[in-house]
C-alpha cells in the first residue's frame, strides 16, 4: 500500500472520533514514509481543491505542498494575530504570498499540508471554526471524499504565438538613461527597473507542469508555486532568500550583481572572477548589504555580514553576501516590514525608488519581486519572487528586473534581464 493511502486512512480514522460543537483550532499528524515514488508537486497538480501552494527550500532540504482553505489572510499581520489569538501550536503553518507592496497577502492555512524535512515526511489535517469543530470535521471528511489520486505530470505541449515586452527594447533604453540622470541629480542611489514580457500560447499552460520543468532544471533555487483556481496561478525559481527565522535567530542577505553563467565550468568560473572583480556589481551588491544592516540595526543584537561569493544558476551568476544576526522580539511582521522590499528590488533610499518604479514602469509588478512562503510562531521563512512568472489560461506573463547605479549602460541592463528571464522562458519555448 503506498504512503498516502496509509496517510488517508490514519486521517480519516482520526476524523471518526467525535468533536465539540464550540469554537476551536486542532490537527493532527501522520507519518508519511518515504518508500515510494511520491512526488507532492504530481499530487498537488491532480487535485480541483484551491489555492494550492508548492514551495521547496534552495537546499532542497525543507518541501511543502498544500491545499485546501480553513483560513484565509489578506496580509501577513492578519496571519500572525489568528496564529496569536487562536493560541496555535508552535510549528502550525500558514503559507502563500506577500505581494510587492507588502501590505498585501494570499496566505492561507491549509486544510492539508504535506511536509518534508531532511528524510522525515508527515502528512497533516487542520481543523479550524469560529462557531463549531464539529462541524468542520464534517466538511473535512468530505474534503478527503472529492481528492484525487496524483497523475505523472505531463510536459508543455503549448506552442507560442506572439511575445510582447513591457517595456519594450526602445522604451527601456530610454528609462535606464532617465534613472542613470535622476542618480546622478542625486535622487536617489540605485532604481531597481523591471519588465514583463506576454507569452500567448495556442493551449491553455499547466503552471503544474511548468513548476516541474523548473524544478529539474533551475537548481540553487527556491521553487514556489501558488495556484489561484482552475486557471492562474503565480510561480518561479528564485535564488534569493528574503528571511529565514527560527525562534529569534535570523537570515538574510544581499543578492545582488549579475554575469551570465556558462554550461562550460571554464568559462563559467572565468565570468564568476570577473564578477566578484567589477567594481560596479561590488558597489551595487554593498549598497544592498548597507541598506538591510541600517534597517536592521535597531531591531537586531550584533549583525554579522559573511564574505562575498559567487552563486551559480543555469542562465546567470550572482554575488551574494550572507547577513545572520539575532532579533529582540521574534515578530515576522517587522521582519516583512524591514527586509521588504530591499534594495536589490526596490533600489534606495526605499521610498524615492519605490515612488520612481511606480512612475515609470508600465505594468503593475502584483507578486513579482513580493515574497513566498510560510510562518509559524517558532519559525517562518521566505524567498523573494523573483525569476517568476503569471499564468493564466494560455497567457504567461514572465517577470525580470535589473538594478540601476551609477554607471549601468542601457544595452548591458537589458541583456541581463534577457539572461534572468531565460530561465524559465526557455522551459516554454522547448519543443
Amino acid at each position: 500500500m503506498h504512503s498516502i493511502s496509509i496517510a488517508m486512512e490514519s486521517l480519516r480514522h482520526f476524523l471518526a472520533q467525535d468533536f465539540p460543537a464550540s469554537p476551536g483550532l486542532r490537527h493532527v499528524d501522520v507519518p508519511f514514509p518515504l518508500n515510494d515514488a511520491f512526488d507532492p508537486l504530481a499530487w498537488l497538480g491532480a487535485q480541483v481543491s484551491y489555492p494550492q501552494f508548492y514551495w521547496q527550500q534552495r537546499n532542497g532540504d525543507e518541501e511543502l505542498a498544500a491545499f485546501g482553505a480553513v483560513a484565509h489572510f489578506t496580509s501577513l499581520s492578519a496571519a500572525q494575530r489568528f496564529l496569536q489569538d487562536r493560541a496555535a501550536s508552535c510549528d502550525t503553518r500558514i503559507c502563500g504570498l506577500n505581494a510587492f507592496n507588502p501590505e498585501l497577502s494570499q496566505l492561507f492555512l491549509p486544510r492539508l499540508l504535506w511536509l518534508r524535512i531532511g528524510g522525515t515526511a508527515t502528512l497533516r489535517l487542520n481543523l479550524s471554526s469560529e462557531h463549531s469543530l464539529l462541524e468542520d470535521a464534517q466538511s473535512a471528511r468530505d474534503f478527503l471524499q472529492s481528492l484525487c489520486d496524483a497523475k505523472p505530470i505531463t510536459a508543455i505541449a503549448a506552442q507560442i504565438e506572439s511575445e510582447t515586452h513591457l517595456p519594450a527594447k526602445h522604451e527601456w533604453l530610454k528609462l535606464i538613461a532617465t534613472a542613470t540622470h535622476a542618480i546622478a541629480q542625486a535622487e536617489f542611489e540605485k532604481v531597481v527597473l523591471a519588465r514583463a514580457t506576454d507569452l500567448q500560447f495556442d493551449l491553455p499552460v499547466k503552471a503544474i507542469a511548468l513548476m516541474a520543468a523548473s524544478r529539474r532544471l533551475n537548481l540553487n533555487c527556491y521553487h514556489f508555486c501558488m495556484v489561484f483556481n482552475a486557471h492562474d496561478a503565480f510561480l518561479g525559481s528564485s535564488p534569493e532568500r528574503l528571511w529565514r527565522r527560527r525562534g529569534h535567530h535570523l537570515r538574510t542577505e544581499a543578492l545582488a550583481g549579475t554575469v551570465a553563467s556558462h554550461g562550460d565550468d571554464k568559462l563559467a568560473r572565468r565570468f564568476g572572477e570577473w564578477l566578484m572583480n567589477d567594481d560596479k556589481n561590488q558597489r551595487e551588491n554593498m549598497l544592498v548589504v548597507e541598506d538591510i544592516c541600517q534597517r536592521l540595526q535597531h531591531h537586531t543584537h550584533a549583525l554579522e555580514v559573511l564574505p562575498a561569493q559567487i552563486v551559480r544558476l543555469r542562465k546567470v551568476q550572482h554575488l551574494r553576501r550572507c547577513i545572520w544576526t539575532e532579533l529582540k522580539n521574534a515578530d515576522d511582521v517587522q521582519c516583512l516590514q524591514l527586509l521588504q522590499p530591499t534594495a536589490a528590488v526596490a533600489g534606495l533610499p526605499r521610498q524615492p525608488a519605490r515612488a520612481f518604479i511606480q512612475k515609470v514602469e508600465p505594468f503593475d509588478r502584483e507578486w513579482y519581486a513580493g515574497s513566498a512562503g510560510y510562518l509559524s510562531s517558532e519559525q517562518s521563512e521566505f524567498c523573494v519572487a523573483l525569476r517568476s512568472a503569471r499564468v493564466s489560461h494560455s497567457s504567461v506573463r514572465l517577470y525580470a528586473g535589473a538594478g540601476i547605479v551609477s554607471g549601468s549602460e542601457p544595452e548591458e541592463e537589458w541583456q541581463e534581464i534577457e539572461n534572468k528571464a531565460a530561465g524559465l522562458r526557455t522551459l516554454l519555448l522547448m519543443d
